[in-house]
């Protein structure tokens, strides 16, 4: 996320909003201002709150949540209109005035695919209208993010650790890739109690934290918007990888299902060999 919305930034910063086409009603969370407030307005930044895009359109926002399906692509000639709404996964076009002197349309595709429809738009004067942003918990990627924050925030919940990252208003911006990736590198099973910690599980679950995100981020940086997610997968240890031989350890990957997405985690490096059933035996997951 952090990638993308540096990429698109470079690409858009400094462009007028040309105009706005709605193909997904369900997606649009506010009407007034309504989305045709953008048009003539100057993208001026861009902006990530935890895993929310944030665009700076003179005195308004346009904020977007993907969820888990969406993503904003670039394209340097969008389309006619007439075809895009062939498109089912195409939620929000926006087009952008470069140059008024050439024929090509350069904007923004925003996508979500699957049936969920769980994809989100608002258009704000701030930010922190839109109520998911305003309850996000401290951004590990923010230069007072500590690792202290980190212990009193999750150490106030029973819940286990991968539900504990992934929870947005103790910690913004981890999800279910790097919430299994960060808990493999600190060698602690995902379904360790977060208020069970010691003090030399909650270093390694720090380090790991900010040093992996980061990490991610230097790879990501630079690349094409649209192949960021492919990209993604080239350098994970664990998520998406069941089956397959752990990078640290060689034993395999294991997963577990939920119903709606899985976790993955190595038994040697992070449960003591430990191999866990399905979720739906939740009670040995402890």
């Amino acid at each position: 996320m952090e990638a993308l919305c540096r990429a698109l930034g470079v690409r858009s910063a400094g462009q007028r909003i040309a105009s706005s086409e709605l193909t997904s009603v369900a997606a649009m969370k506010t009407y007034s201002p309504g989305l045709s407030a953008l048009e003539g307005g100057t993208i001026r930044a861009w902006a990530r709150r935890g895993k929310y895009l944030c665009v700076s359109v003179d005195r308004l926002w346009l904020v977007i949540h993907l969820a888990r399906a969406g993503w904003v692509w670039w394209r340097e000639s969008l389309p006619p209109a007439e075809s895009r709404h062939r498109r089912q996964a195409v939620a929000l076009t926006v087009r952008l005035i470069e140059d008024s002197s050439l024929e090509v349309s350069p904007g923004l595709e925003v996508t979500e695919s699957g049936t969920e429809k769980r994809l989100a738009i608002w258009v704000v004067d701030e930010p922190s209208r839109v109520p998911g942003v305003a309850a996000l918990g401290p951004d590990p990627l923010s230069h007072d993010f500590t690792k202290e924050a980190l212990r009193i925030r999750l150490s106030s919940t029973s819940s286990n650790l991968k539900t504990a990252l992934m929870n947005q208003s103790l910690i913004a911006g981890v999800g279910n890739t790097y919430s299994d990736e960060i808990l493999h590198r600190a060698h602690l099973s995902p379904f360790r109690s977060a208020d069970r910690l010691s003090a030399d599980d909650w270093e390694r679950l720090g380090t790991s934290l900010v040093r992996l995100l980061g990490e991610a981020v230097e790879l990501a940086v630079g690349v094409d918007p649209s192949a960021l997610r492919a990209h993604r997968t080239q350098h994970l240890s664990v998520h998406g990888r069941t089956g397959l031989p752990c990078p640290a350890c060689g034993d395999l990957v294991r997963e577990v299902s939920f119903v709606k997405g899985i976790l993955n985690y190595c038994p040697t490096c992070q449960t003591n060999g430990r191999v866990f059933a399905d979720r739906r035996l939740s009670r040995l997951l402890r």
